[in-house]
């Protein structure tokens, strides 16, 4: 992976876009500094020597006013310290099983043209597609994403750390434009500016994605068969994805183990899954990973670290492939992690998120999803309540007490 692509996912990662579903809603821009039409007189130059046409750069630039509040967001990014449980409690959430199925029926001839091509299973893209939008939640673009061009043009203009990064994302975006891939209105996103089902940033759009549904253009919205086929694409090519192998396993791993090895070099060496299944392919290579001590322990396969490519932390990945077994049927997993418990059912998250909200913590919504503003009524609670850590963690204690009044 370049430079430029590690940076592309680690501002993903830290924009909190793997939870699209979750940011902050739009809100309405500041007028433009004096400063910012300085730098824009100067970005026009460097946008025309990469080509961008001057028809695109009056389109897109001529009137645009920065939104100034991506710096808030920047600042201001909520912080739960989450353990691994707890992460992928949240992630692999009974709302995201239960709409996953249903993405599948949808969708099904697409995930088999998909596997046929490119060899990604579905359980993976299924995942990263309801953990990345909801599942192309209409709702999440109308009510979650801001227009992309006036937050990469602040950024751009006045990021302090990586504003080559931000500038270089902005001409990608009005290259969009001037290919006639999208238009401005419909360039939708996060702050950082991802967008769409899977949340390309503009380099992955350019770079990455390709028409898979043969109208002629690329287009990360609408269906979704560019973003999941360009999304197993990126999987393949920067994740070096192994076509038919399994992203692993969860084992029994007895005494202090560690090391690659193949699955039957692991098997003889006294290692088995934990539903007592054998290993499908004996000679493909895997990694033990044992997060916690006396956690569930994993055998982890290449496909594992092609889906870490997409977001750089391992519970992202884990969170991912559990979520993708989940949905085709799979159990949570059979040795539960250290003090953790289970996952609320949808039911029980609706409750919770209707309780709070009448107790005058206000969840942003009673749909089952659990998103940064039912994490903060949450934690708005459990401070109230006093319920330690106060980590926003809505689990079995947080329902057990609000049902006795809080």
């Amino acid at each position: 992976m370049t430079q430029s692509e590690s940076m592309t996912r680690r501002a993903l990662l830290r924009s909190g876009i793997s939870a699209a579903a979750l940011l902050a809603p739009t809100f309405p821009a500041a007028a433009a500094p004096a400063e910012f039409d300085a730098w824009r007189d100067g970005f026009r130059g460097r946008a025309l020597a990469k080509g961008i046409s001057q028809a695109t750069w009056t389109r897109v630039m001529a009137r645009l006013e920065p939104d100034m509040t991506v710096f808030k967001e920047m600042r201001n990014q909520p912080e739960f310290k989450e353990q691994l449980w707890q992460y992928i409690n949240r992630r692999v959430s009974d709302w995201r099983v239960i709409n996953g199925k249903i993405a599948l029926q949808k969708n099904e001839a697409l995930f088999a043209r998909i596997e046929k091509d490119f060899g990604v299973e579905r359980g993976t893209l299924l995942a990263l597609w309801g953990v990345e939008s909801a599942f192309g939640d209409p709702l999440v673009q109308q009510n979650h994403m801001r227009p992309v061009f006036p937050a990469l043009a602040a950024l751009a203009w006045n990021e302090p750390r990586r504003k080559a990064y931000w500038e270089t994302e902005l001409a990608n975006a009005l290259r969009i434009v001037d290919r006639g891939w999208s238009t401005p209105e419909e360039m939708r996103g996060s702050w950082a500016g991802a967008m769409g089902h899977t949340q390309w940033m503009p380099e992955v759009w350019l770079n990455v994605g390709f028409d898979y549904d043969g109208d002629g253009k690329i287009n990360p919205f609408g269906k979704p068969d560019d973003a999941l086929g360009s999304t197993a694409r990126y999987l393949v090519n920067r994740g070096k994805y192994h076509r038919g192998e399994h992203w692993g396993y969860e084992v029994r791993a007895p005494g202090n183990m560690s090391g690659s090895r193949s699955y039957a070099a692991w098997q003889a060496a006294g290692v088995t899954r934990a539903d007592g299944q054998p290993f499908p392919q004996a000679n493909a290579s895997a990694q033990l990973w044992i997060p916690a001590e006396g956690g569930p322990a994993f055998l982890l396969g290449p496909n594992f670290y092609s889906v870490k490519s997409y977001n750089p932390a391992m519970s992202y990945a884990l969170a991912i492939c559990h979520l993708g077994d989940r949905i085709l049927g799979a159990p949570p997993f059979l040795q539960p992690f250290p003090g953790s418990e289970r996952a609320l059912t949808l039911a029980e998250v609706q409750e919770m998120q209707k309780r709070l909200t009448a107790a005058g913590f206000d969840t942003g919504g009673t749909d089952g999803r659990v998103g940064n503003d039912t994490m903060k009524a949450i934690r708005d609670f459990q401070a109230k309540a006093g319920i330690q850590p106060a980590d926003g963690y809505g689990g079995l204690k947080v329902l057990a007490k609000l049902r006795q009044g809080g």
